[in-house]
């Protein structure tokens, strides 16, 4: 295995003249990400001149579509195919990616979208994958998705993964804690959650019980080591085994070895916590509510930080039914629905330890389909 540090990025890339770092996110203020006389610091053929590295590409974009309404970018920057997968639905087309982007801009006039870090790995060859944390704010003071303004002001974290090639991006995760924002706002969950539920069972949607969701076979334990195949390098193994043992085999004190005794833990619902005990039952909680389910990484990447250390992002997803009593508090009583759980973590490795987390899911999403999964049973019952 590579050291963490010497992940090679750049394998396959065209040549350029390489006179800095790619830019990283944390200690540098808007102005800085998005320079105007910086010379390309990476191999970006095929990409807007303009963009000097893949950070440059995510967080200038980004801003010019989202804070800027630059909304007709999407046309240049999205493939018209593009399929973008969120947490209560997917997308299939770049004209409908301009239509939803309209409307969740439409509510929030004075939003706000904060890079807080870009997590990558890749080439302008091969293509780039980043995973893009964003700190979003704003009041609610417009009639539209969620309708009557409020007036309230909001926080909130979403983290987008990413593929890139050629200055478009082709695929693309979405997760957004929304459940933050509706209870900030003062709104109705379950509200919400009915009204989405109810537009996709009338669209003929219903919530698939598929059974054992293969934690382990039968009789079996779950099993002993990680795979850890999608690795690049010992830091993203090392992440990879410390998730199996906390979410498969439900070892959660290894938490307690892995993080550092003042780490830091940025969850949904804006929850800032600290110390390994707060950290241990966030993580006990969520199983807690779904005490039979899977946990299964789809993407790892990694970079060095420039605060030291390393940082590492994942995409997971768990699927279990609803049957206990956990930190999904909305969800009330256990249902015994089936739900998924799309979920992005960042993770800032230093010393051998962690010391910071954040966590992005959405809660209103598997309410929504907790409720599904009653319309369901309500219209088997009536026929």
């Amino acid at each position: 295995m590579s050291d963490p540090t010497s992940n090679p990025k750049t394998k396959g890339a065209s040549p350029v003249a390489l006179e800095e770092s790619v830019l990283q996110v944390e200690r540098r203020d808007y102005p800085d990400l998005a320079p105007t006389n910086r010379p390309r610091s990476q191999a970006m053929e095929g990409f807007d001149d303009i963009y000097t590295d893949i950070v440059d590409y995510i967080i200038r974009c980004t801003h010019k579509i989202w804070d800027e309404r630059d909304i007709g970018l999407i046309y240049t920057h999205y493939t018209h195919n593009c399929v973008l997968y969120g947490t209560t639905g997917t997308i299939y087309n770049r004209e409908d990616v301009v239509r939803d982007t309209i409307q969740r801009l439409v509510s929030f006039p004075e939003r706000r979208g904060m890079g807080t870090q870009v997590i990558w790995n890749g080439n302008d060859q091969d293509g780039f994958y980043t995973s893009h944390l964003v700190t979003g704010s704003g009041r609610h003071t417009q009639y539209g998705h969620l309708g009557q303004p409020t007036g309230r002001p909001f926080v909130s974290r979403t983290i987008a993964d990413c593929m890139v090639h050629r200055n478009k991006i082709y695929r693309e995760w979405v997760v957004a804690d929304t459940m933050a924002i509706i209870q900030q706002l003062g709104l109705d969950p379950h509200h919400f959650a009915m009204r989405t539920a109810k537009a996709k069972f009338d669209a003929g949607l219903l919530s698939l019980d598929i059974g054992e969701n293969r934690r382990f076979l039968g009789q079996t334990p779950p099993a002993e080591g990680a795979d850890t195949s999608l690795a690049h390098n010992d830091v993203e193994a090392q992440t990879i085994e410390m998730l199996h043992e906390v979410f498969t085999k439900r070892m959660f004190g290894r938490i307690a070895r892995d993080y550092a005794p003042n780490a830091q833990y940025h969850g949904p619902l804006m929850k800032e916590l600290y110390g390994h005990a707060a950290i241990i039952h966030q993580h006990l909680g969520l199983i807690g509510s779904l005490p039979d389910a899977s946990f299964e990484i789809q993407h790892v990447a990694s970079n060095p930080c420039e605060e030291g250390g390393t940082k590492v992002a994942v995409r997971w997803i768990m699927e279990g039914h609803h049957l206990g009593y956990g930190i999904l508090a909305t969800l009330g009583d256990p249902t015994g629905k089936r739900v998924q759980v799309m979920g992005m973590s960042h993770y800032h490795w230093k010393d051998g330890k962690i010391v910071d987390e954040w966590n992005v899911y959405d809660e209103l999403s598997l309410l929504t389909q907790v409720k599904l999964g009653q319309l369901a049973d309500e219209a088997n019952a009536g026929a």
